[in-house]
């Protein structure tokens, strides 16, 4: 390539268009300094120089906006059109290069420089043009979209440059490739990637032309299988042959009638089988419309069992499977009394709240083993998905109902005993919150038309009795808790534990470890000491644990030394199950000074707790210790308030907050500490500790303190109770407000125990500490 002169020419910017060297094109233009730049080569020589634009959007380009290499068209034609656009016929003549640009008010103008082609070709020239016109035929005659005359018109050029140029105008490329091909100054690399590009364009095609025809031979085939499909069914329906597809649609159909749905719902099914009968079975849908009508079929909708309404023998099953738990039982039976006199109630929403071992799940089962109902159980600890409650959309891949519909479908019948184990361990994320879920389930008021998201058609539950479980109802949120009756089961006294251990632990566990009642014995004292000595706990599922071991101790004993019989007492206990783990009467030996025993309740059952209090020369500082909540902070500093505006009263030195730093710590500092029951526990221990007076250490007491010093009702009294009992406290002081709660402790602990019922910390201080004021 030679360079010519440069020269001053008119730029026209094209937008979405490229113009190669000898192609004639019609454009239409309309910016105004596209405008006077026509205007201005039309006076002059005609020529115009034409460079594509970068990005389409700009209306007014600058020289970064265009590239550097364009064409130097002649102007042939120009007509102005009635909306004011200019349509304008340009030839291509050369390729140029913007050397430096133009741009004044009215119009664009550049200095190019631009490119003379040569016009003879050597030898490697002539092969690649007949290489790339062999190319081009073979495109257009996979494409179809470029006619023979202008194959014809590629095939009279006789310079490759130029019938590289024309070839790459007609093909489907890019803008971009496009400009790439006219920046391509050196014919031979021209020639080459134009052969390149025309190869790639050919392997397309045909890859489209096979797809295409692959297509249209497996559409053929699918038409051919509906046919045979259809001929098959007149045959069969001739036979009367019940194989196939409609025989299962018909199997479908009965089980649908016999099924008891209601006639909506049945609308619904039938509506799906016939869908299910029109859907070939090769497709993915014909599945999932299957599973749906087999859902709908299994769920009971009629079917129910009779309930044992009689009284008696539902209060024998119970107190046979279960020792004690006095209120449950009592629920229950009441439920069947009213069901034999109406023979319309609602299933009850019970929850059952207590520690863990104190059998809420095996008393749920107790209760369906009485009623003669189906029992299911499903474990809601740790679900965070709504849709475990709800189920799926039926849209969605591998959809399912929800545990309820799944419960259901277990039970069998309308009527079951329907456990929801864990109800306090839900909780939520951001697949939903299946407590809010639940509401619907657990309300009698709304249940009898649930509606979960795969059945979609509401689902009555109003027969079913449903019994949760719950460990601690502070979990449970408000309006959930709201929707259910609760039943506290609070724990077991050591006598109740004796006898289940004896009627019920015993048995299970010798028969579990193959052990016949003849070889194995273990008597009351030594079960017990089992009770005091090795388990600390609310229920009985420790001492169930220390019972298997005794068995599977004993089992190897009479298999590896053939004894026949072993008998355990409380003498030789220490033998299968070791030194003594626990203390039984947790109870001080003497009584102490700045030391006070405080009742608390956990979520596992009742508690001791010491809280010590010690003086030391200082500032009036009051440190806390032992990983108190902040309920139990604020308690200690309400009790030391009251004490510090009531000093002279006590007997106390007024400044003693100004002469003594107090320590109050509450023993085992990695157990986390809190609620509102210990403020009259820390506010007897201060004065203690401020009066030289001791606590007496038979005392245990529980309750909150005003800064008045009012004593305010507390929570879980019965629990506080067993576990004063169990730590051989003799004597409680409670809140007067609970005295209507007395009742509900067992009359074998209540009759160990001195309640004192007290209303203000004078009273609290009267009955704890021991001498006379100093």
């Amino acid at each position: 390539m030679a360079k010519k002169d440069s020269k001053i020419v008119p730029l026209l910017p094209l937008r979405g268009l490229l113009v190669y060297p000898s192609m004639v094109l019609h454009l239409d233009v309309g910016r105004d300094k596209s405008v006077q730049a026509l205007e201005k080569a039309m006076m002059e020589d005609h020529n115009i120089f034409l460079s594509t634009q970068k990005e389409i959007s700009i209306d007014e380009p600058s020289i970064e906006d265009i590239y550097s290499i364009g064409t130097l068209t002649k102007i042939k034609q120009m007509l102005k059109l009635p909306n004011g656009t200019i349509r304008v016929l340009v030839e291509g003549l050369e390729r140029g290069e913007i050397q430096s640009f133009i741009d004044d008010e009215d119009n664009y103008a550049v200095e190019i420089t631009t490119f003379k082609e040569r016009t003879d070709k050597d030898v490697e020239e002539e092969a690649l043009m007949r290489t790339m016109l062999e190319y081009f035929e073979q495109y257009i005659k996979l494409s179809k979209k470029i006619s023979a005359e202008t194959y014809a018109t590629v095939s009279d050029i006789d310079e490759p440059g130029r019938m590289a140029d024309i070839i790459s105008s007609h093909l489907p490329l890019k803008l971009k490739e496009k400009q790439e091909i006219l920046e391509t100054i050196d014919v031979k690399e021209r020639v080459n990637r134009v052969i390149a590009i025309i190869h790639n364009e050919k392997e397309v095609l045909q890859l489209e032309k096979k797809i295409g025809q692959r297509v249209k031979r497996s559409m053929e085939r699918t038409q051919k299988e509906y046919y045979l499909r259809e001929q098959m069914k007149a045959i069969q329906k001739e036979l009367g042959d019940k194989e196939g597809k409609s025989g299962e649609v018909a199997t479908l159909g009965e089980k649908i009638e016999k099924s008891g749905m209601t006639d909506h719902v049945k609308t619904i099914a039938l509506k799906e089988l016939e869908r299910y009968e029109k859907v070939p079975t090769s497709s993915a849908e014909s599945g999932v419309i299957r599973n749906y009508i087999e859902w709908l079929i299994s769920l009971p909708w009629t079917q129910s069992t009779e309930d044992r309404l009689d009284i008696n023998i539902a209060e024998e099953i119970l107190d046979e499977d279960h020792y004690g738990l006095e209120k449950v039982k009592e629920r229950v039976l009441e439920y069947l009394a009213v069901q034999q006199l109406t023979n319309s109630l609602k299933g009850p929403i019970l929850c059952l709240a207590g520690p863990p071992g104190v059998g809420k799940t095996s008393l749920a089962r107790s209760v369906a083993k009485a009623l003669n109902r189906h029992f299911v159980r499903i474990s809601l600890g740790g679900v965070r998905d709504e849709s475990e409650i709800r189920g799926h959309r039926r849209t969605y891949v591998g959809a399912m109902p929800g545990r309820i519909i799944q419960g259901m479908k277990k039970a069998g019948t309308i009527n079951p005993v329907f456990l929801l184990d864990e109800v306090d361990k839900l909780s939520s994320d951001y697949r939903g919150d299946p407590s809010s879920a639940l509401l619907e389930v657990l309300d009698p008021e709304q249940n009898y038309n649930f509606s979960d998201h795969y059945i979609e058609e509401t689902y009555d539950l109003s027969k079913v009795m449903f019994i949760a479980t719950a460990n601690n109802l502070s979990t449970i949120p408000g309006p959930l808790r709201d929707r259910m009756e609760i039943i506290t089961i609070a724990g077991y006294t050591e006598l109740e534990k004796l006898h289940i251990a004896k009627d019920h632990l015993l048995h299970k566990q010798m028969k579990d470890h193959g052990l016949k009642k003849s070889q194995l014995q273990l008597r009351d004292d030594s079960i017990q000491s089992i009770i005091r000595y090795y388990t600390r706990e609310a229920g009985v599922r420790g001492l169930e644990r220390q019972i298997a071991t005794v068995c599977r101790k004993a089992a190897r004993l009479i298999v590896k030394e053939q004894r026949k019989k072993i008998i355990i007492t409380d003498k030789n206990i220490e033998d299968y199950l070791g030194k003594r783990q626990f203390r039984y009467g947790q109870a001080e030996l003497e009584d102490q000074i700045g030391m006070a025993t405080g009742l608390a309740y956990t979520t596992v059952g009742g508690d001791t707790l010491s809280i010590e209090v010690s003086l030391s020369p200082g500032k009036g500082k009051l440190i806390l210790t032992g990983k108190l909540g902040d309920v139990m902070k604020e308690s200690a500093q309400a009790a030391f308030s009251y004490i510090r505006s009531r000093a002279e009263t006590l007997q106390i030195d007024e400044n003693f907050h100004e002469k003594n730093d107090i320590h109050i710590h509450v023993p085992e500092g990695a157990v986390p500490k809190d609620g509102p029951s210990a403020g009259i526990t820390m506010a007897t221990a201060l004065v203690s500790a401020l009066t030289g007076r001791p606590v007496r250490k038979e005392v245990g007491m529980t309750g909150e303190i005003t800064l008045r010093g009012r004593v305010l009702p507390i929570g879980g009294l019965k629990e506080k109770a067993l576990s004063a009992h169990r730590a051989g406290l003799t004597k409680i002081i409670i809140p007067k407000d609970n005295e209507k709660d007395l009742d509900d402790i067992p009359a074998s602990v209540r009759k160990d125990l001195t309640f004192v019922l007290v209303s203000h910390l004078d009273e609290v201080l009267k009955a704890a500490l021991v001498g006379e004021k100093k």
